[in-house]
């Protein structure tokens, strides 16, 4: 196998596009709408959480109850808010030097993979114009298990045929992170030291990410 080639695997929420965002406003609503106040720092609490555990979570907060059939209608609503805000995406919402990087690696002719846990992955990266930048797309349609468990970073491995210790895997999660370094998988945190200094490096975004250091990572 060429050592030359490395498996470069992207995060989607908080890495490529910031849809984070979207789920808070939709949250929001579905809280609101139950009388319950919403907050950013509870918000922090839901990520990388399922849409079960996160009206869980919300329910608890305002100390209310529903019915198995309420509850289910919530989550359905709250995912068409959701996906209603995803409809209104365009390129522009791709965050800052994110092209640039995967420009530079398709120049260098590495195989590229997006591991996401989101179920919405491909039509969001049709959205933005990026569908075609990646060789393989591994998403929550595709994987049982939720990071910190590294299944979708090593089906994404598998997809690239790059053994897991040849990938690299940018993440913004602290669980994220975990399943890079779980996987035997070199990970880079995108975001705050303080949140992810488990990973084996930490940049605030793609424009602190030099093309010497991504020159680094292919022939390292």
């Amino acid at each position: 196998m060429n050592n030359m080639k490395k498996g470069f695997i992207f995060d989607l929420d908080g890495v490529i596009v910031d849809t984070a965002k979207y789920h808070f406003l939709a949250w929001k609503k579905l809280a609101n709408s139950l009388g319950i106040d919403f907050t950013k720092e509870e918000n922090e609490q839901l990520k990388g959480v399922s849409r079960v555990r996160s009206l869980q979570k919300i329910l608890t907060w305002g100390n209310k109850s529903l019915s198995s059939e309420e509850f289910t209608d919530l989550m359905a609503k709250k995912n068409d808010d959701y996906l209603g805000y995803i409809d209104k995406m365009d390129a522009s919402e791709v965050l800052p030097d994110v092209h640039r990087v995967l420009n530079y690696l398709k120049q260098k002719h590495q195989p590229i993979a997006l591991g996401s846990a989101s179920k919405n992955a491909k039509p969001i990266l049709q959205k933005v114009n990026l569908l075609s930048d990646f060789d393989a797309i591994v998403d929550g349609n595709d994987v049982s298990r939720a990071k910190p468990d590294p299944e979708v970073f090593v089906t994404a491995a598998n997809l690239l045929k790059i053994e897991p210790k040849e990938c690299i895997v940018f993440e913004d999660s602290v669980a994220g992170v975990e399943a890079a370094n779980v996987a035997g998988m070199v990970s880079i945190g995108i975001g705050s030291e303080t949140v992810l200094g488990h990973a084996d490096h930490v940049f605030q975004d793609f424009t602190q990410i030099s093309e010497e250091f991504l020159n680094q990572l292919i022939n390292n």
